[in-house]
């Protein structure tokens, strides 16, 4: 059976602005950090691009009741 593809990490799910451009936020200002913005649907860009899907999936009431996973962290293994 065929897996889901995955949302582009360096991609914004809202706007679909590429990582690297001027607008796209970086956790603590540095691209090695990943995005400063994600939700479980995919990365986001900016503040004005995470609000918007959260106020449409609040309107849909299909806001997820945790916290996305970090798309950029790596578990360690033991």
């Amino acid at each position: 059976m065929p897996r889901a593809r995955r949302p582009d990490a360096h991609r914004c799910i809202e706007c679909a602005c590429f990582g690297g451009r001027p607008v796209f936020c970086y956790h603590e200002g540095k691209v090695e950090n990943g995005a400063a913005y994600w939700s479980d649907r995919g990365t986001l860009c900016s503040p004005p691009c995470s609000l918007t899907p959260h106020r449409k999936r609040e309107a849909e009431g299909t806001l997820s009741q945790v916290p996305a996973l970090n798309p950029f962290h790596i578990p360690s293994r033991q």
